[in-house]
């Protein structure tokens, strides 16, 4: 047998990639996940205007600033409100974080607020019934797949 052979992986050999495409890229950056928080994007601004009233309500709702020395990986382009200078704001939105517990009890009172319209949407739809034509309410959807034919 031959003793001389190379190894292969001593061999360089140029290994064949697949040529990566164009993607746009994300217009908010994610932050790299902490355990126990969730992040959200509060608006700051809107058209060049300071949205105060809606950045005081997220703070009271629970949400936190996020410093940028806390998060490097988001690059900052430029700082739009001096207020907010250490903070990681984007676009006339800063992110900010709470609490995964606040914000699935947030979740869950905007969706028993969805649940309670839809009801009451029901309800006022179901007042107009006739039973010589009665309406049909039914909020299911059926997915098929063709036979290709």
């Amino acid at each position: 047998m031959a003793q001389n052979r190379i190894n292969r992986e001593n061999e360089a050999r140029e290994t064949q990639v697949r040529k990566r495409s164009w993607q746009r890229p994300e217009v908010l950056p994610s932050p790299t996940p902490e355990p126990g928080y969730v992040f959200h994007w509060v608006r700051v601004a809107m058209q060049g205007q300071v949205d105060a009233p809606n950045v005081s309500s997220k703070l009271r709702e629970g949400w936190e600033p996020v410093k940028a020395v806390d998060h490097p990986e988001i690059a900052l382009v430029a700082v739009e409100n001096e207020r907010f200078a250490e903070n990681v704001v984007i676009g006339g939105l800063m992110l900010c974080k709470a609490p995964e517990e606040i914000a699935n009890e947030r979740n869950a009172y905007y969706n028993d607020q969805a649940k309670s319209q839809m009801h009451s949407v029901d309800n006022n739809l179901m007042r107009e019934n006739d039973p010589r034509m009665p309406l049909f309410n039914e909020r299911k959807t059926k997915v098929t797949f063709g036979n290709g034919t």
